[in-house]
């Protein structure tokens, strides 16, 4: 028999005793919505949903049609979920409030709609990226209140998730107790349990980067891609990049090895947002069995300062991503 995300999001929360079945109603929200975004992607070569809006989004990107589709589905679909007071987009400037009132409006969600669109025109796997985090205690209804309430450090969040469309639609989560990974049926229009307690292996056979930009990188990332391919870890690797960060996270997450984002000179902070894609990403790394740093540390231990904060992010496997720390510790000591 099969079991639905819905089913199996109800079997969990018959596990929590304080469990009010707002956290099953959002996640309703956001795959329902992925599945609006799965048939758009999937009839884009044969309908006028392809190539640029026209417009730059808050981060200074060309925004795609997709973007903008994905992201006001993710929007209509979260705004009308129970206990949802605030949507945090990569799209939007500042957050969108949903229901401000203390007793109703428990959870907020951020979110980057469609990662990787611009790979759309060339039929390359994209993905959505999403957090959930509690509204903290005490907050009032205060609008311009709302935004700080989404700056918190990643070990703090309810739960986190990506859809990767590709040959196969795949939604996988973790809420703090395990992996889980679910297939798109078509036959039945539900997301379905494929993988149970998914696990990273300790190491993997890839390393995942844009090696393009190795001379814009920091000396330690430099050397530590230098000591990957010279087999210093007692292994060959390959290297595997697509360029959409959920395709090459989920290769990691399933075959393990690592991915990084170094920063560069162009983005010494780093490019990959630190709310909705390096958090969400973390935790769910470290849910499986891996880890995820940058040179200072966990970045689930980073305390957010702008709710577009970006860093530089390495993630993987446990033997990949500790070879990095001690590199970091080793060169750092000199």
């Amino acid at each position: 028999m099969i079991i639905t995300v819905q089913q199996h999001l109800l079997q969990q929360q018959r596990n929590v005793s304080e469990a009010t079945g707002r956290f099953t109603w959002l996640m309703h929200g956001i795959t329902l919505a992925t599945k609006m975004v799965e048939s758009k992607i999937r009839s884009a070569g044969l309908t006028n949903i392809l190539g640029a809006y026209g417009e730059t989004n808050v981060q200074g990107e060309q925004q795609q049609k997709l973007d903008v589709y994905a992201n006001q589905a993710l929007l209509h679909c979260l705004g009308l979920a129970e206990g949802v007071a605030a949507l945090v987009s990569e799209e939007d400037a500042n957050p969108i409030t949903v229901d401000l009132n203390p007793d109703n409006g428990k959870y907020l969600v951020v979110f980057d709609p469609l990662d990787g669109s611009s790979n759309i025109d060339v039929n390359v796997n994209v993905g959505t990226i999403f957090s959930v985090l509690r509204r903290p205690e005490g907050t009032e209804a205060n609008v311009g209140d709302v935004a700080n309430w989404a700056l918190q450090p990643g070990y703090k969040q309810v739960a986190a998730g990506y859809v990767l469309y590709g040959p196969s639609t795949i939604l996988v989560y973790t809420a703090g107790n395990g992996v889980f990974g679910f297939t798109l049926d078509p036959s039945v229009g539900a997301f379905v349990l494929t993988n149970e307690k998914m696990c990273m292996p300790e190491q993997g056979p890839y390393y995942s980067t844009n090696e393009g930009n190795a001379h814009d990188w920091p000396e330690v990332y430099r050397e530590y891609i230098r000591r990957i391919t010279s087999g210093a870890l007692g292994q060959p690797y390959g290297g595997r990049y697509i360029g959409s960060l959920v395709a090459d996270f989920h290769r990691t997450l399933h075959k393990g090895g690592v991915f990084l984002y170094p920063p560069t000179k162009k983005t010494p902070g780093g490019k990959l947002r630190l709310l909705y894609e390096a958090n969400p990403l973390a935790f769910i790394a470290e849910q499986a069995g891996g880890m995820a740093v940058t040179e200072t540390g966990r970045i689930l231990d980073i305390e957010p300062t702008s709710i577009h904060q970006r860093t530089p992010f390495v993630v993987g496997s446990m033997v990949e991503v500790k070879a990095f720390k001690d590199l970091v510790a080793e060169m750092g000591s000199k």
